[in-house]
């Protein structure tokens, strides 16, 4: 796990160690065990890299790495399976001089080509230079873990792991105010239909499970994507075998994520998905004698998940470290927070994260790993109980009825009336009329200027056509969603100089649950359906068949009522009309402060967009 950072350009005086340590500098929370930097005798590629010693903490293992007299890489992650690919590599002729993943980067791509790519199961991004072809080739994993942004115009390329490395080396920082006008009208910062586009005009990111190559002398760049889930519920196993193939995947998941030269613990959140990660890890050989666990409470707050997380602190052989974020503690860190999230969040729910991460730093556990990704995969949302909902009406009325009867048994009152029965017939039309009406929705917005809107009021808002459950999940998982939580992730850990790795997405697992029918994920009323049953035997039962769905759900609503940050809104509110984006009308508003999931969190939206303009 690292910050890199590259300059690419035909003119070596666009090139020095000087504006390559500047970028460096910018992200040198993401690698405080050390730098180094790397510019080729054409003076045309400089590279520079921050180090998070995880694998291999010798000297052997810094970056930039060289191979072979031809290839320079950066990388940025983990290759999980490092050790079966060396393996491998070796009966092909390959020798290594290190332990680490990240030369076995590089005898896979000169081995295979961009084909190395399906090969890793990991976390990463990575560049790599060709100095006999005079060629970047630069990838990104397939869920989007790890980022990587560039920068290109006439003279120039750059990239970095994040955008303040650009804007350390001129990038001018120019807002997108396209995505400001979806952000505050319905909280994305990403385009579905563009994986390049960022919150920055001028920076683009490389989208998930793609690659790039360019050739500096000529300006050619080509990106493309290298792999994709097929959806599909042809696939029906039994019950038990379906059981038995999950946990064996989900256990080789968590085995391949232990890999660690530094101490390794991980999140507990008090729910089902961290839990599981903990119970799986236990059972693994080789596992530490004292699991290491790191939380965040509430104490007094309804929805305060301290009684879980004590049920499996009190279950297994863990020590749990907790703690206690209040506002004051917002208000303290809330600069520091943007600044190193880059773009805004939709609720102070990763300042929970945020915090937790710390703590783990503080602790010295420099790896973690935590639950994420099991929600979209298998639907865990409330939201999906539609979607199932409107499948089982279309294919099998008689399931229909069950499935209803049993999710108001277990405390799901949505209401299901004949505009949900007109969209299961007509998904297509259905999610047309949603998106006009959704359009329409964010243009009458009362506090937006009308001028604002005028000029860049386009609407990203969307609704997949799909008549199945897996659509929507993957329409989460891959185009809109989960890379945004990916972000939060990704920058909360680095801040604080530790690793987080995710077991759930592992790609043959991922496969696999796209590969089930729908009744795998959404069964008798009960989300995630699968993991609870294959955990049934793990954990306590009062965590398995939890009804209630929390999360790192922070007290936002009493938050914002803290005078400092109070005056932040106000000054938030007085920066977008200056601006031009919220009417002055605005200013005699009384603030509205909301919890974090509430569909109109509007004053913690102006909060975080006024801070990102900075």
């Amino acid at each position: 796990m690292c910050g890199i950072t590259g300059i690419l350009s035909p003119d070596p005086a666009n090139i020095s160690r000087e504006r390559l340590k500047k970028m460096t500098d910018a992200i040198a929370h993401r690698g405080p065990d050390g730098e180094d930097a790397w510019i080729n005798l054409s003076g045309q590629v400089g590279l520079a890299h921050r180090r998070l010693a995880i694998i291999d903490l010798s000297p052997a293992a810094a970056q930039p790495m060289h191979y072979l007299g031809r290839y320079t890489i950066l990388h940025n992650g983990e290759i999980y399976n490092y050790l079966e690919l060396k393996s491998l590599l070796q009966s092909k002729g390959y020798a290594f001089s290190s332990a680490s993943d990240t030369e076995v980067i590089l005898a896979a791509y000169d081995h295979y080509g961009p084909e190395c790519l399906q090969y890793f199961d990991g976390m990463f991004a990575f560049a790599i230079w060709d100095e006999q072809e005079k060629k970047l080739f630069a990838a990104r994993d397939r869920f989007g873990e790890k980022p990587l942004f560039f920068y290109k115009d006439a003279t120039q390329f750059l990239f970095a792991s994040e955008m303040k490395a650009l804007w350390a080396a001129g990038v001018k920082k120019d807002i997108n105010k396209k995505l400001v006008f979806n952000f505050i009208t319905i909280g994305y910062t990403q385009n579905p239909a563009n994986g390049f586009e960022t919150f920055y005009n001028g920076i683009c990111k490389l989208p998930a499970r793609s690659f790039l190559v360019y050739y500096p002398a000529s300006g050619e760049l080509t990106t493309s994507l290298y792999w994709d889930i097929k959806i599909g519920d042809n696939y029906s196993p039994g019950e038990e075998d379906a059981i038995r193939q999950f946990t064996g995947l989900l256990s080789a998941s968590v085995r391949r994520r232990m890999r660690s030269d530094v101490p390794l613990g991980t999140s507990l959140s008090g729910g089902l998905d961290s839990s599981s990660v903990v119970a799986t890890l236990l059972a693994q050989k080789g596992h530490p004698r004292r699991l290491q666990t790191f939380s965040a409470v509430f104490p007094g707050y309804e929805k305060d998940e301290s009684r879980f997380i004590n049920l499996v602190r009190d279950y297994f052989p863990i020590d749990n470290h907790t703690i206690e974020p209040c506002a004051a503690d917002l208000v303290q860190d809330f600069e520091k927070l943007v600044y190193h999230q880059e773009e805004p969040f939709l609720s102070s729910s990763i300042y929970a994260q945020f915090k937790v991460f710390g703590l783990a730093g503080r602790q010295s556990v420099k790896v973690l790993l935590d639950g994420q990704g099991a929600d979209e995969l298998l639907a865990g949302y409330h939201k999906y109980y539609h979607w199932y909902w409107q499948e089982l009406y279309r294919n099998d009325k008689k399931a229909f009825v069950l499935e209803l009867e049993a999710a108001r048994e277990s405390g799901v009152d949505d209401r299901w009336t004949w505009r949900n029965r007109l969209a299961a017939n007509l998904p297509v039309y259905a999610g047309i009329f949603l998106k006009k009406k959704r359009t329409a929705s964010q243009r009458s917005s009362k506090d937006l200027s009308r001028d604002f809107v005028g000029q860049f009021g386009v609407s990203y808002y969307d609704i997949p056509h799909f008549d199945r459950l897996s659509g929507v999940l993957y329409y989460n998982t891959f185009m809109n969603g989960m890379e945004e939580l990916l972000r939060y992730a990704d920058r909360n850990s680095m801040a604080h100089g530790v690793e987080v790795r995710l077991p759930f997405l592992d790609h043959e697992l991922v496969e696999f649950l796209f590969s089930l029918p729908s009744h795998f994920k959404i069964r008798e009323g009960w989300t995630k359906w699968l993991l609870r049953t294959s955990m049934e035997n793990d954990l306590p039962r009062d965590i398995v068949w939890r009804k209630d769905k929390t999360g790192y759900e922070p007290p936002q609503r009493s938050w914002m009522q803290h005078p400092v940050l109070q005056e932040y809104i106000h000054e938030a509110r007085r920066r977008l009309v200056r601006e031009d984006i919220l009417r002055p009308t605005v200013l005699h508003k009384k603030i509205q402060p909301q919890d974090a999931h509430a569909a109109e969190n509007n004053d913690w939206r102006y909060l975080v967009t006024a801070a990102c303009l900075t």
